[in-house]
């Protein structure tokens, strides 16, 4: 591929993710141009809908690739290690502690405990000699399965199973103006993960190493973390699971482009926002005027491309 050809890639995937963005603005079962409160509807659901389907999506998909980095495996990623369903634990908990919160204190909750989520696991990977890749996140998910399992009990037992259920579907539909402005910490994460990229990638390549080289692991392990907790945490709350996407873009992008982290930070943006709003516009139009949550279709499209990448001659490291 030819320089020039290479510094047009990236501006064609900005106009293409932008393309869909104007598309998502345009679809759905209310007509916005032709209604009676039209413009009303369009700046008070369909506008919040689209930008928290784009930061949702770089939330996400930041995270596979900052977790990826830290725990140096590339199957591993929030809804692999577990940390979505701390979250979703801390969100419970947050509903029945203080049921009056708002956001951004549910928010801080699920953050912390997917914070403490992930410390565990970390943790647990430190102290047991693993001998193949894939056995990480079958820990991740069984860990995951556990505190789940707790989760719903402790739903069950206090009246807010139902509740948990519509939270966690991961769909959209219930993303209006007033309810998704906490997503916006996912951009001061973006670029807090762009500036950290070359230690980030140093950290990558193991404690040894980083330390030879004069980074402090501990320190980039703790803020990496943080980092993920912080992003995971918010969309929970927002609009829910968003399964395997955090797996899907960092590594599409990794076969395609190779592992220079930074340079591959916006990819894995534009990545991670168009695959959530490609998988929305399929979930508004396929049953319209019903909705398939966008987290279903993600789901098929992830549990694809994480078999083939388990399968794949190319991608065992």
């Amino acid at each position: 591929m030819s320089t020039n050809v290479a510094r047009a890639t990236l501006p064609a995937a900005a106009l293409l993710v932008a393309g869909l963005v104007v598309l998502s603005l345009a679809v759905g079962a209310y007509d916005v141009v032709g209604g009676e409160q039209g413009r009303e509807m369009f700046f008070i659901t369909r506008v919040p809908r689209t930008a928290a389907l784009v930061l949702a999506g770089v939330a996400m998909s930041l995270s596979g690739l900052v977790m990826q980095m830290i725990t140096q495996n590339r199957f591993v990623e929030p809804t692999t290690s577990g940390t979505t369903e701390w979250a979703a634990l801390g969100l419970l908990v947050s509903v029945i502690l203080v049921p009056g919160a708002g956001l951004t204190v549910r928010m801080i909750i699920a953050s912390a405990s997917a914070f403490v989520g992930t410390m565990i696991f970390l943790a647990f990977l430190r102290r047991v000699v693993i001998r193949s890749t894939l056995v990480v996140p079958l820990v991740g998910i069984m860990m995951g399965a556990v505190v789940s399992s707790f989760t719903t009990y402790v739903a069950v037992t206090t009246n807010n199973l139902q509740m948990l259920g519509t939270w966690f579907m991961g769909s959209f539909t219930s993303v209006v103006r007033g309810r998704y402005e906490v997503l916006w910490v996912v951009a001061v994460i973006a670029v807090v993960v762009y500036l950290v990229a070359d230690r980030l990638m140093v950290a990558g390549l193991g404690k040894d190493v980083a330390t030879s080289l004069g980074v402090s692991y501990e320190a980039i392990l703790l803020g990496g973390t943080a980092l993920v907790a912080v992003a995971t945490g918010v969309t929970t709350v927002v609009v829910g699971f968003l399964p395997f996407l955090g797996l899907v873009v960092p590594n599409i992008v990794s076969i395609v482009r190779g592992d220079d982290l930074r340079s591959n930070i916006p990819w894995v943006c534009l990545g991670g926002a168009g695959l959530v709003i490609v998988c929305d516009i399929v979930g508004r139009t396929v049953r319209m005027p019903f909705e398939i949550p966008a987290s279903m279709v993600l789901g098929i499209i992830g549990a694809a491309v994480f078999i083939a990448l388990v399968l794949g001659p190319r991608r065992r490291a």
